[in-house]
This record gives C-alpha cells, structure tokens and sequence, in this order.
C-alpha cells in the first residue's frame, strides 16, 4: 500500500512539471559559457532569447570564469549606450541566476569593459502571467533601435489579445530549454521515493 502512495505521489510531481507547474531554468545562449559571441555567431543572444519562451518564474543562468567577467543588469537606456557605470544589478560569481519575476523586459550586458560593445549583450521579454507579453516601452524602443528585432519573440500575443487565443503550450516551454532544472529537482526527490 505504502508504495502505491509513493508512486501516486511521485506522478502527481511529474505531471505538474509536465502541465506548466513548474519553471524551468536556461542557460544563457546554450554556450559553454557567458563571453564574447564569437565573430561567426554575432548575434547568438538575441538568437537565443527570441528561441525561448520565457515564463514568470523561469531563471536565466550566465556561466563564466568570476576572474575574467560579470554579469550586469542596465535600464534600457544604459544596455543602448552600453554604459557600464550605474548597473541595477552586479552578479559575479561565475555561476549566476537571475529570476524573472516581472514581466516586461530584461537587459543584460557582460561588466568587462569594451565586451558589451562586442556583442555580449541579452534582452528578454518576459510575459505576464496569463502568457501575454507587455508592449514595449519607448525607452525599450529606443534601446533597441539599431538592432532590427525590436518585437516580442515568435508566437507571442500582443497585450490586446482575445481571451482563449493560442499560445505556446505550457508542455513545451518546460521542455524546450536543455537545462532545466525543475525536472531533475523533481527526479531525484521522486526516485529514492521509489526505490
């Protein structure tokens, strides 16, 4: 009887990962690490945020060497100019998280000198909770204007959407990123349980 609860339990974690339940956890660019793009791949941020579709509660993970980079958070204006004087945010640990907990977007910029000018720079849109994305800003319009991919990533519903309309499946957001971490959590709480 007791194993009947434990594998009752067990699928009732597995389907809440599977329906939406849980959040998933990306590694940024899916790169070795966090660095300079290389000049084959200028655009492999920008590529790799608009691959994704973000939810609230979803974390973004930067890898690098903590001797030889950071990660900062800029307001849109600062991400523009590339103005590494006033971040909102300093991560230096080498094996950094962000939360995105607020929907809107996100800028992101390496804190080595001269490196956000080469391209180690990322944005993400981040929708609300009932999966639609905020319009842009005309700050965020202006921060992106040298770069043509200014809108929401593909499949995205304007913030004026009919109810009901279609988005991405809840299954396939927490399946798309490699690297999440959600499920392995929930694996490894489930199978010694199982055993």
């Amino acid at each position: 009887m007791r194993a009947r609860v434990v594998l009752a339990s067990a699928a009732a974690v597995l389907l809440l990962l599977v329906d939406g339940g849980a959040c998933a956890m990306y590694k940024v660019g899916d790169l070795d690490a966090w660095g300079v793009p290389p000049p084959s791949k200028p655009d492999v941020y920008k590529r790799w945020a608009k691959s994704i579709h973000f939810a609230l509660g979803d974390s973004i993970w930067f890898l690098y060497p903590p001797s030889q980079d950071s990660v900062l958070q800029f307001t849109p204006q600062a991400f523009a100019a590339c103005d590494l004087s006033s971040p909102v945010l300093k991560l230096a640990d080498g094996n950094s998280v962000f939360n995105l907990t607020t929907p809107g977007r996100a800028y992101f910029t390496s804190g080595t000198p001269g490196h956000c000018l080469k391209g180690q720079k990322l944005w993400v849109d981040v929708p609300m909770a009932n999966g639609t994305y905020l319009q842009p800003s005309a700050s965020d319009l202006a921060a992106l204007a040298p770069t043509p991919a200014a809108e929401a990533p593909e499949g995205s519903l304007p913030a004026s959407a009919p109810a009901g309309a279609a988005h991405p499946s809840p299954a396939l957001r927490a399946v798309a990123g490699a690297g999440s971490v959600a499920a392995a959590a929930a694996l490894s709480f489930a199978l010694p349980l199982l055993l």
